[in-house]
């Protein structure tokens, strides 16, 4: 056989290897059954704090997005600590950051900054938003229901949630928010966020991540009324572990609450795939708390 002809046939066959490629690509679905991973915390940063430059350090080693579960910035979220205390940190990520609101977001009016700072990442002008990393479908809320409205069926983003999850209809779903539906010890539930879980659980959504409570907490799958549920339950962790000092616990623990530290600061690493999901707590230098595991999607 000549050089000429073998070249033509190393042509040609390069050629129907790009086109398959091309095909592959444009496969609905063949691009997105790879590991996508999700990385963050809540209740982050101070100038005066040094746990927030640890657990930056931490998210600058994981890839992927990252997610702040509220009150990213203390004592108050303004425009100058945003920019001195949050920046020089968390904010070296800024650009892979899909962030919620906090009560703290909410100590300036409207919560200005936050949204100036964060822009379209923050779902601006509401603070809920959704989007979509590989087969999952990732909803991010507004918790601080009366700044936004309310948080229950009937209002807007009552509303948009619905609309939205039924127009996504995603194998496995994840949704984040800052204040949890239920959490250990004393005054830290919060009842006005079940109108997200009865809505999320109608969807059956896999995963909600919150902060607030100052600590790591994984809890069994439940229903919004509390029990468990293996079946249909959803699985909230809190994760206010970012870098604001750690409360201490009070009153009896919560009975579903299958992991649990108080001053271990960190962050939640999510690797999600197809169907499942991994989870493992990642705590800062010189501490060696952690929580890992894997499940299954609805």
């Amino acid at each position: 056989m000549s050089k000429t002809v073998l070249v033509v046939a190393a042509m040609a066959s390069a050629m129907l290897l790009a086109c398959m490629a091309a095909v592959l690509t444009a496969v609905p679905g063949a691009s997105q059954t790879r590991t996508v991973t999700l990385v963050g915390a809540g209740d982050i940063a101070g100038c005066d704090f040094k746990a927030d430059r640890k657990t930056a350090r931490l998210v600058g080693r994981i890839g992927g997005t990252v997610f702040t579960l509220g009150d990213s910035v203390y004592p108050d979220a303004t425009r100058a600590q945003l920019r001195k205390c949050y920046d020089p940190t968390w904010g070296n990520y800024k650009k892979r950051t899909r962030p919620t609101a906090g009560n703290h977001e909410y100590d300036i009016s409207g919560a200005k900054p936050y949204f100036n700072y964060f822009r379209w990442r923050a779902g601006r002008p509401t603070g809920y938003y959704s989007y979509e990393r590989g087969t999952w479908h990732i909803v991010a809320l507004n918790s601080n229901c009366n700044e936004v409205g309310g948080c229950d069926w009937r209002s807007a983003q009552g509303r948009w949630l619905r609309r939205d999850l039924a127009h996504h209809r995603a194998r496995c779903t994840l949704a984040y928010f800052h204040h949890p539906l239920y959490a250990s010890g004393r005054g830290e539930d919060s009842p006005q966020v079940r109108p997200f879980w009865h809505i999320l659980y109608n969807h059956h959504a896999d995963v909600i991540l919150n902060g607030h409570a100052h600590r790591y907490e994984r809890f069994a799958r439940i229903t919004p009324s509390g029990a468990r549920s293996s079946a249909r339950g959803i699985r909230q962790f809190i994760v206010g572990t970012g870098g604001a000092p750690g409360a201490s616990q009070h009153g009896p623990d919560e009975l579903r609450v299958q992991a649990k530290k108080v001053g271990a600061p960190g962050v939640l690493k999510l690797k999600l795939g197809s169907g499942f999901y991994h989870w493992r707590f990642v705590p800062v230098a010189g501490r060696n708390y952690t929580d890992s595991g894997r499940a299954r999607c609805h």
